[in-house]
Protein backbone atom coordinates (compact mmCIF):
# COMPACT_ATOMS: atom_id res chain seq x y z
CA UNK A 1 0.00 0.00 0.00
CA UNK A 2 1.33 3.21 -0.94
CA UNK A 3 1.48 5.81 1.81
CA UNK A 4 -0.49 8.26 1.86
CA UNK A 5 1.33 10.67 3.35
CA UNK A 6 3.99 10.04 0.23
CA UNK A 7 1.55 9.92 -2.85
CA UNK A 8 0.42 13.34 -0.71
CA UNK A 9 3.89 14.87 -1.43
CA UNK A 10 4.31 13.38 -4.76
CA UNK A 11 1.15 14.00 -6.79
CA UNK A 12 1.42 17.32 -7.16
CA UNK A 13 3.64 16.81 -10.13
CA UNK A 14 1.61 15.01 -11.97
CA UNK A 15 0.71 18.33 -13.29
CA UNK A 16 -2.17 20.25 -14.63
CA UNK A 17 -2.62 19.53 -17.90
CA UNK A 18 -3.23 22.45 -20.12
CA UNK A 19 -5.46 22.75 -22.79
CA UNK A 20 -3.18 25.09 -24.86
CA UNK A 21 -0.50 22.27 -24.70
CA UNK A 22 -1.61 19.34 -23.99
CA UNK A 23 -2.26 18.08 -27.84
CA UNK A 24 -1.84 14.63 -29.15
CA UNK A 25 0.74 16.28 -31.64
CA UNK A 26 3.23 17.44 -28.78
CA UNK A 27 5.23 14.28 -27.59
CA UNK A 28 4.50 13.16 -24.16
CA UNK A 29 7.73 14.08 -22.37
CA UNK A 30 7.35 17.30 -23.85
CA UNK A 31 3.88 18.21 -22.74
CA UNK A 32 4.67 16.30 -19.13
CA UNK A 33 7.74 18.72 -18.48
CA UNK A 34 5.89 21.80 -20.02
CA UNK A 35 2.42 21.11 -17.70
CA UNK A 36 5.18 20.44 -14.97
CA UNK A 37 6.52 23.84 -15.16
CA UNK A 38 3.61 25.65 -15.73
CA UNK A 39 2.03 23.70 -12.54
CA UNK A 40 4.57 24.35 -10.57
CA UNK A 41 5.15 28.25 -11.06
CA UNK A 42 1.54 28.70 -10.39
CA UNK A 43 1.12 26.89 -7.17
CA UNK A 44 4.61 29.20 -5.84
CA UNK A 45 2.99 32.26 -6.91
CA UNK A 46 -0.72 31.70 -5.35
CA UNK A 47 0.27 28.41 -2.73
CA UNK A 48 -1.64 30.68 0.04
CA UNK A 49 -4.25 31.20 -1.76
CA UNK A 50 -5.28 27.78 -2.68
CA UNK A 51 -4.82 26.84 1.08
CA UNK A 52 -7.23 29.58 2.45
CA UNK A 53 -9.89 28.52 -0.53
CA UNK A 54 -9.48 24.94 -1.06
CA UNK A 55 -12.40 24.65 -2.69
CA UNK A 56 -11.05 27.37 -5.28
CA UNK A 57 -8.15 25.01 -5.22
CA UNK A 58 -10.50 21.69 -6.22
CA UNK A 59 -12.43 23.56 -9.00
CA UNK A 60 -9.30 24.52 -11.15
CA UNK A 61 -8.43 20.67 -10.81
CA UNK A 62 -11.71 19.35 -11.83
CA UNK A 63 -11.78 21.96 -14.92
CA UNK A 64 -8.24 21.87 -16.01
CA UNK A 65 -7.42 17.96 -15.53
CA UNK A 66 -10.74 16.19 -16.60
CA UNK A 67 -9.99 16.25 -20.28
CA UNK A 68 -6.72 14.86 -20.01
CA UNK A 69 -7.27 11.98 -17.37
CA UNK A 70 -8.63 8.53 -18.85
CA UNK A 71 -10.62 7.77 -15.52
CA UNK A 72 -12.86 4.70 -17.53
CA UNK A 73 -9.54 3.40 -17.81
CA UNK A 74 -8.20 3.74 -14.34
CA UNK A 75 -11.67 2.45 -12.98
CA UNK A 76 -11.25 -0.66 -14.99
CA UNK A 77 -7.62 -0.91 -13.99
CA UNK A 78 -8.53 -1.04 -10.73
CA UNK A 79 -11.84 -2.97 -10.20
CA UNK A 80 -9.78 -5.69 -12.55
CA UNK A 81 -12.03 -9.17 -12.72
CA UNK A 82 -14.66 -7.19 -11.20
CA UNK A 83 -15.24 -4.84 -14.15
CA UNK A 84 -17.48 -6.95 -15.85
CA UNK A 85 -19.83 -6.89 -13.13
CA UNK A 86 -21.28 -3.65 -13.53
CA UNK A 87 -23.98 -2.61 -15.77
CA UNK A 88 -23.81 0.78 -18.07
CA UNK A 89 -25.39 2.88 -14.85
CA UNK A 90 -23.58 0.66 -12.14
CA UNK A 91 -20.54 1.79 -13.98
CA UNK A 92 -20.79 5.30 -14.49
CA UNK A 93 -21.37 5.79 -11.18
CA UNK A 94 -18.41 3.89 -10.20
CA UNK A 95 -16.10 6.22 -12.15
CA UNK A 96 -17.89 9.31 -10.88
CA UNK A 97 -17.05 8.34 -7.55
CA UNK A 98 -13.42 7.42 -8.52
CA UNK A 99 -12.60 10.16 -10.21
CA UNK A 100 -14.04 12.37 -7.40
CA UNK A 101 -12.06 10.19 -5.03
CA UNK A 102 -8.83 10.86 -7.41
CA UNK A 103 -9.22 15.21 -8.14
CA UNK A 104 -9.49 15.39 -4.62
CA UNK A 105 -6.85 13.45 -3.76
CA UNK A 106 -4.85 15.35 -6.17
CA UNK A 107 -6.20 18.59 -4.54
CA UNK A 108 -4.91 17.75 -1.26
CA UNK A 109 -1.25 16.86 -2.82
CA UNK A 110 -0.79 20.41 -4.19
CA UNK A 111 -2.08 22.01 -0.81
CA UNK A 112 1.49 20.28 0.37
CA UNK A 113 3.40 21.56 -1.93
CA UNK A 114 6.96 22.07 -0.36
CA UNK A 115 9.83 23.17 -2.72
CA UNK A 116 10.15 19.39 -4.56
CA UNK A 117 11.64 19.84 -7.93
CA UNK A 118 11.23 17.15 -10.69
CA UNK A 119 13.72 15.49 -13.22
CA UNK A 120 12.47 13.76 -16.72
CA UNK A 121 14.28 10.71 -17.32
CA UNK A 122 13.64 9.56 -20.39
CA UNK A 123 10.12 7.97 -22.23
CA UNK A 124 9.76 4.06 -22.79
CA UNK A 125 7.10 2.82 -25.36
CA UNK A 126 5.93 3.98 -28.95
CA UNK A 127 4.39 7.17 -29.90
CA UNK A 128 3.46 5.85 -33.15
CA UNK A 129 1.92 2.92 -31.34
CA UNK A 130 -0.39 5.36 -28.96
CA UNK A 131 1.40 4.33 -25.59
CA UNK A 132 4.07 5.54 -23.61
CA UNK A 133 5.81 5.60 -20.52
CA UNK A 134 7.03 9.08 -19.37
CA UNK A 135 9.90 8.31 -16.50
CA UNK A 136 11.15 11.18 -13.93
CA UNK A 137 11.86 11.22 -10.40
CA UNK A 138 10.72 13.81 -7.67
CA UNK A 139 14.00 14.87 -5.57
CA UNK A 140 13.64 15.85 -1.70
CA UNK A 141 15.34 17.44 0.22
CA UNK A 142 17.40 15.73 2.65
CA UNK A 143 16.28 12.51 1.43
CA UNK A 144 16.85 10.32 -1.82
CA UNK A 145 14.94 11.31 -4.94
CA UNK A 146 12.02 8.84 -5.73
CA UNK A 147 11.18 7.22 -9.00
CA UNK A 148 7.51 8.66 -10.70
CA UNK A 149 6.42 7.29 -13.86
CA UNK A 150 3.19 8.17 -15.65
CA UNK A 151 1.47 5.93 -18.56
CA UNK A 152 -0.40 7.77 -21.35
CA UNK A 153 -2.24 6.55 -24.07
CA UNK A 154 -3.68 8.43 -27.17
CA UNK A 155 -6.70 9.32 -27.38
CA UNK A 156 -8.60 10.62 -30.39
CA UNK A 157 -7.47 14.02 -29.57
CA UNK A 158 -5.52 14.06 -26.72
CA UNK A 159 -2.70 11.73 -24.89
CA UNK A 160 -4.18 10.95 -21.52
CA UNK A 161 -2.68 9.73 -18.22
CA UNK A 162 -4.22 5.88 -17.39
CA UNK A 163 -1.63 4.92 -14.53
CA UNK A 164 1.11 6.57 -12.40
CA UNK A 165 3.42 4.57 -10.71
CA UNK A 166 5.12 5.66 -7.33
CA UNK A 167 8.97 3.69 -6.54
CA UNK A 168 7.47 1.22 -8.69
CA UNK A 169 4.26 0.86 -7.42
CA UNK A 170 1.12 1.53 -9.47
CA UNK A 171 -1.23 3.94 -8.08
CA UNK A 172 -4.41 3.09 -9.64
CA UNK A 173 -4.03 -0.95 -9.44
CA UNK A 174 -3.13 0.32 -5.16
CA UNK A 175 -7.08 0.30 -5.06
CA UNK A 176 -7.78 -3.45 -6.27
CA UNK A 177 -7.32 -5.47 -2.92
CA UNK A 178 -9.50 -3.01 -1.25
CA UNK A 179 -11.65 -3.06 -3.99
CA UNK A 180 -12.03 -6.85 -4.63
CA UNK A 181 -12.37 -6.68 -0.54
CA UNK A 182 -15.65 -5.13 -0.73
CA UNK A 183 -17.16 -6.50 -3.79
CA UNK A 184 -16.70 -9.88 -2.51
CA UNK A 185 -18.08 -8.61 0.65
CA UNK A 186 -21.36 -6.17 -0.10
CA UNK A 187 -21.41 -6.87 -3.45
CA UNK A 188 -21.02 -3.78 -6.40
CA UNK A 189 -23.54 -1.65 -4.73
CA UNK A 190 -21.36 -1.97 -1.41
CA UNK A 191 -18.34 -0.37 -3.71
CA UNK A 192 -20.10 2.12 -4.93
CA UNK A 193 -21.63 2.90 -1.34
CA UNK A 194 -18.32 2.98 -0.01
CA UNK A 195 -16.27 5.25 -2.27
CA UNK A 196 -19.43 7.61 -2.19
CA UNK A 197 -18.77 7.96 1.62
CA UNK A 198 -15.08 8.79 1.34
CA UNK A 199 -15.89 11.57 -1.11
CA UNK A 200 -18.98 13.06 1.41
Amino acid sequence: MIKACLIMKILLLIGLFSQSVFSAEVGPQQLMKQTTDKVLSEIKLNLDDYRANPDKLSALVEEVVLPYFNFVAMTNLALYRHRNEFNDEQKARVVDEFKTLLIRTYSMALLEYNNQAVNFLGMIGSVEKGKVKVKTEVTQVGGAAIPLDYSLRRGKEVWQVYDIQVDGISLVTNYRSSFDREIKKNGVEGLIKLLNERNQ
